[in-house]
């Protein structure tokens, strides 16, 4: 498996900007419509076999903190208890690949305790909240235990500040023991049929910052996602729950086409910056205008620009990295991030009916979604409510305007894109999906309600 053959977060294809000039949308070929689906006679039983696929565990209290090793660590109480550099415990020489500036830094570092998975995992996805101010940054690594009593290596899973003058934030390929691999954000099984599985895993922070500064990185929430859900063509048909819409706000990506082009070649390929903005500012926040000076001011909605510009993983050349995306969004007050895996769109519904928005990533091809109008090997949404007959109404950032962004999308074709696990891509061949992969940003403090619907998903 080569990256080439993951699942694609490099957002919406070419496709996609033709929409925006009216050239006519991609269509799949006839012998890739009619192929058959080996997995259709087995949906039911593959959709049986996924509930409770999923395991979050996240730490996030006082008592979570504590349970941790510390070398060089304070724990922090409070409304919002975390973890900061205390006496730190040495310094270590870091040369950042993006720029070839080889620094020393102050480091402390927090290591968990083992997670024992409820469901032995073929991927683990982290997710980490955190303050970086000016002079500091964190490092994020996660090592796991086989099926079989062995361990992976420790794999840095992100490096990572809010701002970009200290360090290129940045993922890290080439990680690999031969059975498993880092895929920028996702650890994964290489091979999953021979039944290899992660069956627990730690999480180690390393804080850094500039020797004999006070400045100090905080950390307030650190988890991951851990899940197997099984391979599937088709997911079966949910039934409709839910009718409500969400007052979010409206970005089209493509506004921002040619701006920027350090960041992703610009705004056409910026879906998941723009989706994280819409939510940010469903929740009161937004960038000041002291943070936006940067942004050339013929520019509209220059606040995308700003959220591309700080999710933007220099490894990946992107700004699709599900756990950059989502600690973009809490370096705003009071707010958190998660990246998990919803099971049915009835989790959907769910968090719809008590207020909570979602970013959801699909692939898939112009036939399959009906008026799209593109295809995509990897793309983000916007899932903003339901209508009464159950279909999708979503804010696709894919759109020519802003006031083009509200859709409404096929319940049956939607929650087959979102949840399947493998397809046909536009040459007939076998490609992969992302098997209900969302970000979820919520308030630090939930409302009764809100707490209900995200602990119903398996979000603490």
């Amino acid at each position: 498996m080569n990256r080439a053959q993951q699942p694609s977060r490099r957002n919406v294809l070419a496709a996609a900007v033709a929409v925006v000039a009216g050239a006519t949308a991609v269509t799949a070929a006839p012998a890739v419509a009619a192929a058959p689906d080996p997995d259709a006679a087995e949906a039911g039983a593959a959709a049986a076999a996924a509930k409770g696929r999923v395991d979050n565990r996240a730490w996030v209290t006082y008592a979570d903190w504590r349970e941790g090793r510390a070398d060089g660590v304070r724990t922090l109480a409070g409304a919002r208890p975390g973890v900061a550099i205390g006496v730190p415990a040495g310094v270590t020489d870091y040369t950042d690949p993006h720029t070839g500036t080889t620094a020393a830094w102050e480091y402390a570092t927090w290591t968990s305790p083992s997670h024992r998975l409820k469901v032995p995992a073929t991927e683990v996805i982290p997710s980490w909240n955190a303050d970086t101010p000016d002079g500091t940054w964190i490092q994020i690594e996660l090592q796991g235990r086989y099926n079989d009593g062995t361990d992976t290596p420790w794999y840095v899973m992100g490096r990572w500040a809010a701002g970009d003058r200290d360090i290129r934030r940045t993922s890290v390929d080439d990680q690999s023991d031969g059975r498993s691999t880092v895929w920028t954000d996702t650890f994964s099984v290489d091979d999953a049929s021979t039944g290899l599985r992660l069956v627990s895993y730690r999480l180690r922070l390393t804080l850094h910052r500039r020797p004999g500064s006070t400045a100090t990185p905080t950390v307030w929430r650190l988890g991951a996602m851990g899940s197997d859900v099984p391979d599937r063509f088709t997911v079966p048909a949910s039934t409709p729950r839910v009718a409500r819409e969400l007052p979010v706000p409206r970005y089209s990506q493509n506004t921002h086409v040619g701006q920027y082009p350090e960041y992703d070649n610009g705004g056409e390929a910026w879906c998941s910056p723009t989706s994280s903005q819409m939510i940010v500012e469903y929740w009161g926040r937004k960038p000041t205008a002291e943070q936006l000076a940067w942004v050339n001011p013929e520019f509209a909605d220059p606040q995308v620009c700003h959220a591309a510009r700080f999710t933007y993983d220099y490894q990946y050349e992107g700004c699709g990295n599900w756990p950059f995306n989502a600690a973009y969004a809490a370096t705003y007050p009071d707010l958190q991030g998660v990246v998990t895996r919803l099971e049915s769109l009835a989790d959907l519904e769910t968090l719809v009916a008590a207020g909570i928005p979602a970013i959801t990533s699909q692939s898939f091809l112009a036939t399959e979604l009906t008026g799209a109008g593109y295809g995509t090997s990897g793309h983000l949404m916007t899932v903003i409510g339901f209508t009464a007959e159950g279909d999708v109404i979503a804010n696709d950032p894919a759109s020519p305007s802003n006031e083009a962004v509200r859709r409404i999308y096929k319940r049956r074709e939607w929650e087959n894109i979102w949840l399947r696990t493998k397809r046909y891509n536009a040459s007939g061949k076998v490609s992969s999906g992302t098997g209900g992969v969302c970000y979820l940003y919520f308030p630090a403090r939930p409302t009764p309600a809100q707490r209900k619907a995200l602990e119903a998903v398996g979000v603490r």
